[in-house]
């Protein structure tokens, strides 16, 4: 009996401390803008906060620009910072809204995210580590085969 209580416990510590360890290295690093979450749930919208702090993915097809085909950029929600273009933003049959660069590759980072059990390349405001989405190497060859896979939540669009 003491055996099963010694496993249980020493089981539940390991469960607890893997629960404990961040999945996403953007929440370690130090970023020029840098907000409380109470300051950054003043500043955005609860859709935007849940996506960018929380670290959240919106539904795919029910997000403000999946379908959007007006011209204009993406700016961040958080510091209005251009992020993406239109004219690099294509229909990629998944529901949110696809681009094939960033306006400014400085303006965004690639962060390792290692959270839900799978690997992936995230990518976070430059200046806030605020999450936006990931890239993915299956978009348009002709256009360099990236693929960023973005959250309109992300995003405030401002039309040309």
């Amino acid at each position: 009996m003491k055996q099963i209580a010694s496993m249980t416990i020493i089981v539940l510590m390991f469960l607890t401390a893997c629960g404990q360890q961040s999945g996403n290295s953007a929440k370690q690093k130090k970023y020029p803008v840098t907000k409380t979450d109470t300051e950054w749930k003043k500043l955005l919208s609860p859709a935007a906060y849940q996506i960018m702090v929380e670290r959240g993915t919106e539904t795919p097809y029910h997000n403000a620009y999946y379908n959007n085909h007006e011209k204009g950029i993406y700016v961040s929600a958080a510091t209005g910072e251009p992020l993406f273009s239109s004219d690099d933003k294509y229909d990629s049959g998944t529901g949110w809204p696809s681009f094939t660069k960033p306006i400014n590759s400085t303006a965004i980072e690639v962060v390792s995210d290692n959270s839900l059990g799978m690997s992936r390349d995230e990518i976070v405001e430059a200046k806030t580590g605020l999450h936006l989405g990931h890239v993915f190497d299956d978009g348009p060859k002709d256009k360099g085969g990236l693929r960023y896979c973005m959250n309109s939540g992300a995003f405030k669009f401002i039309k040309k």
